[in-house]
């Protein structure tokens, strides 16, 4: 392969590799990775299973007082009411309205 100008590395020991998504992250546990090095570009390889991490969400103060206000409830309340609805304003008040 180094005549074709390709350099091929094994990465010892790799304990995890994280990939960062709006969603969420993609987790590898001891995953094997490969640096291939071809005419000055370099490319990893992964090779492993992921687990994916859903990403938390981010709820907002003024949502968090705003369902408070229009289901007459605490914002502790509120604010699990829009953990439990991913953050939809209309789905948690629906839920604490019932």
């Amino acid at each position: 392969m180094k005549k074709l100008g390709m350099n091929v590395e094994q990465i010892e020991d790799v304990q995890s590799i994280v990939i960062k998504t709006p969603k969420g992250n993609y987790v590898f546990d001891a995953a094997e990775v490969t640096v291939m090095t071809m005419q000055g570009s370099v490319s990893y390889q992964i090779q492993g299973n992921p687990r994916f991490e859903a990403a938390a969400v981010e709820i907002p103060a003024e949502d968090i007082t705003m369902v408070a206000a229009q289901a007459n409830v605490s914002e502790e309340k509120a604010k699990a009411a829009l953990v439990a609805s991913k953050g939809d304003i209309a789905e948690a008040i629906m839920q604490l309205a019932s």
